[in-house]
């Protein structure tokens, strides 16, 4: 099996999932992912201008969704603030386990978290150990879940802990759970001030899922500062990542299966799938 490459559902701004996913398919994407979602009701979509899926909502709504335009449904995006007080207000644990409840009731393999930035003075003050503790403890009972509904949470590199490998490490061995791996964000690990190479060379093995994404001469002023873009407006291959021997690296360690495009605009979007299909994904 190649690595397969699809889109992400936030493409269009002010649109709802549904025109998200018509437009991934007229590009010739053969998967997406569920990216936007929360618990809930969400006034957006009952008006049409949110591109949203509630994760209270009938799991097989979503997935006729995906199978009424011939696509697969790769991933559940579930990501949290793990290193703020929790709150009913913040993403966290809560909505991790519907994510996954809703993957493995529709045979979803992946829901990809991340532990993100902290935005509260308690979080912000937060040690490294007092930080992995944090990540560690919010993910104890959906990795539970995890285990017994037959998913995978992926982890991905997007926040000060994560966007370092020796520190990945340290959370996987926090949470020493069978259920947990790692979702490679090619852009997100370079910005943190990461090594993707380094990653993929430690823990290929972890490594599931990968959101595709290049960013441009003017981040590497930002590099190791700034933890994590939700995407980016360049094009694989124009800008300063080396997308080539990422995706190498990942074939010599065996990675097959599904990745996800993290970019904006048809042109750029179009232009990454080439570039990696001429690497050899499909």
């Amino acid at each position: 099996m190649a690595i397969k490459v699809g889109c992400f559902a936030l493409i269009h701004p002010f649109s709802l999932l549904e025109n998200q996913l018509d437009q991934i398919k007229k590009w010739g994407f053969s998967c997406a992912d569920l990216t936007d979602n929360s618990d809930g009701a969400c006034l957006g979509v009952e008006y049409g201008f949110t591109a949203l899926a509630s994760l209270d909502s009938n799991p097989y709504d979503v997935k006729r969704m995906f199978d009424q335009r011939e696509l697969v449904l790769s991933s559940i995006c579930a990501h949290a603030n793990l290193l703020d007080p929790t709150s009913p207000a913040r993403y966290g644990t809560s909505q991790i386990i519907k994510a996954v409840k809703m993957a493995g009731a529709i045979g979803v393999k992946h829901v990809i978290t991340a532990d993100g930035e902290p935005k509260t003075p308690f979080g912000k003050k937060l040690t490294i150990a007092e930080a992995i503790f944090s990540i560690a403890e919010k993910l104890y009972e959906p990795l539970k879940f995890a285990e017994d509904y037959g998913v995978s949470i992926l982890i991905e590199p997007h926040g000060h802990i994560s966007d370092s490998v020796k520190l990945m490490g340290e959370i996987l061995d926090r949470c020493n759970s069978k259920a947990l791996g790692i979702n490679l964000d090619t852009g997100n690990l370079w910005l943190g001030g990461g090594e993707p190479l380094e990653m993929i060379a430690r823990f290929g093995s972890l490594i599931e899922h990968v959101h595709w994404k290049d960013l441009p001469q003017d981040m590497v002023d930002k590099r190791g500062t700034q933890f994590g873009c939700g995407m980016t407006l360049t094009a694989l291959g124009d800008g300063v990542v080396d997308i080539e021997s990422i995706y190498n690296a990942l074939v010599k360690a065996d990675f097959e299966g599904y990745s996800t495009l993290e970019i904006a605009g048809e042109d750029a979007v179009l232009k990454s799938f080439e570039f990696l299909k001429k690497l050899g994904a499909t």
